[in-house]
């Protein structure tokens, strides 16, 4: 299976390294591909060193302007125009989505799959790793969203949340439509 993560780029602390590599390490132990921004730095380069080194392949989608920070001996590298670009390729590659930690980017890549699951563009799953409880507020947003009537469809049907990376690795193993 492709799986595509989005998460940060950024230098963090334990809290947010450790579940990110143990889910890494997970995915690459079973076999399966990492679908990532491409970036040999921050959480990106924990991340691609645990299923690499576990195993797995690494499938980075750069952007031009980050051409320089692009993980050497990734199994494949491309290279997008935009970060437009970027995104409907992470998503062509991918057979399923989890959303780690992550800043702006992070958010808008992970609105992106979820308005495609909504209109009915793509029935890949999407899990949304909540490490340290850093998805709380959005969490309560997203319930909030789904009990006033602005989601088309249940929030179930849109995102899994998992506390734990072994919970969102299993999820998508579950899942029909990612396998």
């Amino acid at each position: 299976m492709n799986v595509c993560v989005f998460l940060s780029a950024a230098d963090l602390d334990e809290r947010y390294t450790r579940p990110a590599r143990e889910f890494a390490e997970r995915l690459g132990k079973a076999g399966h591909t990492l679908v990532w921004g491409g970036s040999d730095v921050g959480l990106m380069k924990v991340v691609a060193d645990g299923v690499q080194e576990a195993g797995g392949r690494l499938l980075g989608v750069s952007v031009d302007f980050l051409v320089a920070k692009a993980r050497p001996g990734a199994d494949e590298m491309v290279i997008a125009a935009d970060l437009a670009e970027r995104k409907r390729l992470l998503l062509e590659k991918a057979d399923a989505v989890v959303i780690m930690v992550g800043g702006t980017g992070t958010l808008d890549e992970a609105t992106e799959i979820l308005e495609l699951k909504k209109h009915g563009r793509t029935d890949k799953p999407v899990v949304l790793l909540n490490t340290a409880g850093f998805y709380d507020g959005l969490r309560q947003q997203f319930r909030r969203m789904d009990e006033e009537g602005f989601l088309p469809r249940p929030l179930a049907e849109l995102m899994f949340f998992a506390e734990e990376p072994a919970d969102a690795l299993a999820h998508l193993e579950r899942s029909p439509a990612a396998c």
